[in-house]
């Protein structure tokens, strides 16, 4: 799926793969991060060699290439850092909600979406509202898991908090 809205839509690989690969559990975040980033890498090169083969360099702006190189090399080592620390789950439902948010933005500024005014806003607020939902959820799915955990190690029944 990643590689399709990628294709298609010029961009989404990190975006669509993380918090999907993130929200299943299966991987530990640094190994999501890392195949995520290494093939995000790769397809970044092969679109840029598209792209400079196909059309050429003109209209690229050396200086916007330049402020997205160094702004990527700022958030790498942060990005790092929040895997180790954010668990799996909560990590896959805050970025995730964060990219509903600012694509659904992107279509009403668009005007894919036909929403105005109030409506706008009420489309806003539920999209925050379900996002905390979801966050919420995923802390509690964490914390019943990490209880689960820690009582089967110590050879107690294990006690499910809901």
């Amino acid at each position: 799926m990643a590689g399709f809205v990628d294709a298609t839509g010029g961009g989404g690989w990190g975006p669509v793969g993380t918090p999907a690969l993130l929200a299943s559990g299966r991987m530990e975040p640094r190994k999501v991060i890392g195949s995520i980033d290494t093939s995000e890498f790769l397809v970044a090169l092969a679109a840029s060699l598209g792209f400079l083969i196909g059309i050429g360099t003109a209209g690229i702006d050396a200086g916007w290439v330049l402020a997205l190189l160094a702004g990527g090399l700022l958030a790498a080592p942060i990005a790092a850092w929040l895997v180790r620390i954010v668990p799996p789950r909560l990590l896959g439902a805050a970025v995730g909600g964060l990219i509903i948010l600012t694509n659904t933005r992107t279509l009403i500024r668009a005007e894919l979406l036909p929403v105005t005014g109030a409506a706008q806003t009420a489309v806003y607020a539920l999209i925050v509202v379900i996002w905390v939902a979801a966050i919420a959820w995923s802390w509690r799915a964490h914390r019943r898991d990490t209880l689960a955990a820690k009582q089967s190690e110590h050879g107690a029944p294990a006690l499910v908090v809901d």
